[in-house]
């Protein structure tokens, strides 16, 4: 049986996250063929919506007839928006690297319940950026092995006596006891790029920018929310990467950039003029920059990825942060008005509403679900049209919308993916509307849990979804057993029922593989105290060469030659032998042992106290991209 060639000749591997850089401005060409096709589409819709409007609408089944048409209504004002919100993604104030600033640079790091492993790397990766600053790590939590870790690592701890404000009250509090000019905000599980400070600073030369926000991104590829990863794909699917790598920078053209919670950069005199961080909503970070921007402050989004926090790794954490988002979008709606209130521009009122309204789509998307199962139940017809001019024209309009939102998306936005997720986010958004008439008193700021469960569980499957997959499937039944006649119903347009029933075909395919997914063992809550990293690297276990076939800051998996494997005692040490060079040695213990068909297989965990060595190690990880040596180049200035 041939042993694995354990040679430092081997081809090493690391973590690798393509797609970081900020992209390449679009041609003239390009940008004119999508603005066109975008506008295209609006005129078609809107000419589209004027027909039925005025020739289909059938008044003697309104309670089908005007649910449709409105929700095909807002599917347009939608299309708008996003053509206008899209006009332009590569605008930017003039940019280059800061190596030395005279500001006074404060890393802020609220946490509060996240576990030593989340943060280590964290608290790591922040305390080595530059150029000079200082490190605070924000306990909520109270917790001395925290204070410790900090410590070690070369960060401040600052505490308080009470959670009052949740994350906005953590960030204010720390204010009051530190001096800085401008501060750099990460979530706990948030690790920051060695070029973090380096690519960010330039902005604050303009004495009115107050935020500048960078994308937000995730290291975890195995999360709830991606699709596609595989070893080859350059660019694997994350539910959030339309937002932040299209539409969050093209807002910079409309003056609606905004602060999103971490890997952003704030001005402290900003802060202090609109009377810091926002407590009144659970979304403080939109609602902060809605005040600054009243009081003529500005903000700037920078289109690369500068730090890397964990996903949601469950549907249970996923649904939890976007119910929190709607919710927060809600108070800040019924709080600040964007539309109307006074001391914005139109920009910004377009920019906010589009982010802030959006949460909406939900009751379009269940409109779309139901109404078909109207149908098919009741025999109604909504649309006083022949099927000859009707399916054309909605066949026509639909394929041009779903151009138009592919070609403004910039390839961000696969429709069968992002309709799945439409699906899975529907249980936790459509409660959260309802705050904007209750005004979501006694909301409470939630953190979405990271770190390791007590116990692996699926998901439990919310039982909207439910309800939606068993009503589709019922009314598929009911479809067929009418038209074999065994229903009280009547069909008298059969077209209408047949189309109906093709949406409910669509609609049910759509609600399995939500279920699915969120009931997948792939997703259940994670029992590992930190992410795993496939690599390739190589070492040393005590004194036997080994290839390390994943690496975290808990411990690691190694493939050795069978001969040698025997000589391994449960108490030992490991050498990394690291791309950059260091030879970082961790003592560590068995935890299992397998013979495997290519090798021998040896589990180790890490013993406690070496949590430099394992910050190093993070960071050698994690601040490794693709195009790491692309960030150079300046962005071409744009008035």
């Amino acid at each position: 049986m041939p042993e694995p060639q354990l040679t430092s000749s081997s081809t090493e591997a690391i973590p690798r996250f393509r797609g970081s850089a900020r992209p390449e401005p679009e041609s003239p060409v390009r940008k004119l063929w999508i603005r066109s096709f975008g506008v295209v589409a609006i005129i078609a819709t809107y000419a589209y919506l004027a027909w039925r409007f005025g020739m289909t609408i059938d008044l003697s089944v309104w309670w089908i007839a005007l649910p449709l048409f409105l929700a095909e209504a807002h599917n347009g004002l939608g299309l708008t928006l996003y053509t206008l919100g899209l006009w332009d993604v590569d605008v930017s104030p003039p940019w280059h690297t800061v190596d030395e600033t005279p500001l006074r640079i404060a890393v802020l790091l609220p946490t509060y319940q996240e576990p030593e492993e989340v943060l280590l790397p964290s608290i790591a990766a922040a305390v080595a950026l530059e150029p000079a600053h200082e490190t605070w790590v924000l306990d909520d939590g109270r917790r001395p092995e925290v204070r410790r870790l900090a410590e070690r690592l070369g960060a401040h701890y600052l505490t308080r006596d009470d959670n009052h404000g949740a994350k906005a009250g953590n960030l204010n509090n720390a204010l009051e006891q530190i001096e800085a000019d401008v501060i750099a905000v990460f979530d706990a599980d948030h690790v920051a790029q060695r070029n973090f400070l380096r690519h960010t600073l330039a902005y604050f030369d303009d004495p009115r920018v107050a935020v500048v926000q960078t994308p937000q991104d995730f290291y975890n590829l195995d999360s709830f929310e991606h699709e596609g990863v595989t070893q080859d794909d350059h660019r694997p699917y994350n539910e959030e990467a339309v937002f932040y790598r299209v539409i969050a920078p093209a807002k910079n053209l409309w003056g609606g950039a905004f602060w999103c919670g971490t890997g952003a950069m704030v001005r402290v005199t900003a802060l202090r003029d609109v009377g810091m961080v926002a407590t009144e909503t659970i979304t403080e970070d939109i609602h902060t920059t809605i005040r600054m921007n009243r009081r003529g402050w500005k903000a700037i989004y920078h289109n690369e990825v500068l730090a890397r926090g964990l996903a949601p790794t469950d549907a249970s954490q996923y649904m939890l942060q976007r119910h929190r988002w709607a919710l927060g979008a809600m108070q800040v709606i019924r709080m600040e008005n964007p539309l109307t209130g006074r001391g914005l521009t139109f920009g910004q009122r377009l920019a906010f509403a589009s982010t802030l309204f959006g949460w909406f789509d939900s009751w379009r998307t269940l409109v779309f679900l139901l109404l078909p199962t109207a149908v098919v139940l009741t025999g109604a017809v909504p649309i006083d049209a022949p099927a000859s001019q009707y399916v054309p024209a909605f066949l026509a309009v639909f394929v041009i919308q779903s151009t138009a939102l592919g070609l403004l998306s910039r390839g961000f936005f696969p429709p069968i993916t992002s309709l799945l997720f439409e699906m899975v986010r529907l249980p936790a958004v459509l409660p959260a509307t309802f705050a904007l008439i209750t005004g979501g008193r006694g909301a409470t700021f939630q953190v979405t849990p990271k770190g390791a469960a007590e116990e692996r569980t699926k998901t439990t499957v919310p039982p909207l979804l439910t309800a939606l997959e068993v009503l589709a499937v019922i009314s598929l039944v009911w479809f067929f057993a009418t038209m074999a006649g065994l229903t009280p119903t009547n069909y008298h347009q059969p077209a209408v029922a047949i189309g109906a029933s093709f949406f409910l075909l669509g609609n049910l395919t759509l609600l399995t593989m939500a279920v699915r997914r969120i009931a997948d063992p792939r997703f259940a809550s994670n029992r590992r105290a930190s992410v795993r990293f496939g690599v390739r690297l190589f070492g040393a276990v005590g004194n036997v060469r080994c290839e390390i076939e994943d690496l975290s800051t808990t411990g690691a998996k190694l493939l050795l030659a069978r001969p040698k494997a025997a000589s391994v005692t449960d108490e030992t040490t490991l050498t990394v032998e690291l791309p950059n060079g260091e030879r970082p040695v961790l003592r560590a213990h068995v935890q299992r042992r397998l013979d495997r068909t290519d090798g021998f297989e040896i589990g180790l965990e890490f013993d406690d106290g070496q949590q430099l060595i394992l910050g190093r190690i993070a960071i050698a990880l994690l601040q490794h991209t693709e195009d790491a040596d692309t960030t150079e180049a300046p962005l071409p200035a744009v008035a």
